[in-house]
């Protein structure tokens, strides 16, 4: 006899998983595009990532003829310490959603909207960063496009050495506000809407994760990403799918005791900047710290 069209088949859990991991792969690439990161690093689990500032301690310049010139210091200071570890989420869906709705819609879609939630906690950790006063350098300007010539005047000086490609973060409400009935094509990726060198930046992320009247951005070099691989025994362990990198894993098992269809996802992936003072804060239309 054959199988009713919203039976779930053997092929049909093997095929979830792996347009999973291809999902999340290809996101994560799009993301390592959009930002210019070329760095993605493999770690073991419980490893540290340590991010710097930099402090000065600039003595008085008022010196007297013949006098010894005091020493003014610049020191790299430890910031912050992150440790690599798992994220690890689940779902359930019931029988009579598979039955009513089928497969695709039930398990598929639903996962889909998961991967959403997964990629906005990856992005979290670094808008916290470059929205937090505590280490970045901070100015401020009338307007937004004020904001946009103090925030690339800073970054010039942040950067002077080296030959750098940028990346803006803007809140929606105050780019669409200073564009009025401008005409620009916006992408979208990883959840996030961006264009491509505008405002004198190699990529403008505009996100509701940027705080209104606020801006940033920092050079492309300073944006890492590392993960902890969900490969080996542990993807054996627990039959985990993944791609070849390891960036996610992913098991589908029926729960047989509740009939429910259980989704498992675990990932150790970490987006965070190498310099606090690389990047720039803007304030429009406010004063600075």
């Amino acid at each position: 006899m054959a199988a009713e069209a919203n039976t779930t088949m053997q092929n049909d859990l093997i095929a979830a998983s792996i347009d999973f991991t291809e999902q999340f792969a290809g996101s994560i690439k799009k993301l390592q595009e959009i930002l210019g990161i070329t760095r993605l690093t493999p770690m073991p689990i419980g490893n540290q990532i340590k991010i710097y500032k930099s402090e000065v301690t600039k003595a008085d310049g008022k010196v007297g003829e013949g006098e010894v010139i005091p020493l003014s210091k610049v020191t790299r200071k430890l910031a912050d310490t992150l440790t690599l570890e798992y994220s690890k989420y689940r779902k359930l869906v019931t029988a009579e959603s598979i039955q009513s709705s089928g497969f695709q819609a039930a398990v598929n879609d639903t996962d889909a909207k998961l991967l959403k939630d997964i990629q906005k906690d990856i992005k979290s950790g670094l808008f916290g960063y470059v929205t937090n006063t505590t280490g970045v350098t901070t100015t401020s300007a009338a307007d937004f496009k004020a904001a946009i010539g103090a925030t690339l005047g800073q970054l010039a000086v942040k950067w002077e050495d080296d030959d750098i490609q940028s990346v803006l973060f803007v809140n929606p409400i105050d780019f669409y506000a200073y564009l009025g009935g401008s005409d620009v094509t916006l992408q979208t990726a990883f959840g996030m809407t961006y264009l491509q060198n505008y405002f004198g930046f190699n990529t403008v992320i505009v996100s509701s994760m940027i705080p209104q009247g606020k801006m940033a951005a920092t050079a492309v070099k300073n944006l890492n990403m590392a993960y902890a691989q969900v490969t080996g025994n542990l993807g054996t362990a627990f039959n985990f799918t993944t791609d070849e990198t390891g960036l996610i894993g992913i098991t589908h098992n029926a729960v047989n005791d509740s009939l429910n269809y259980q989704s498992v996802m675990m990932n150790g992936l970490k987006l965070f900047p190498e310099r606090l003072d690389g990047i720039v804060l803007a304030t429009i239309g406010g004063k600075g710290n």
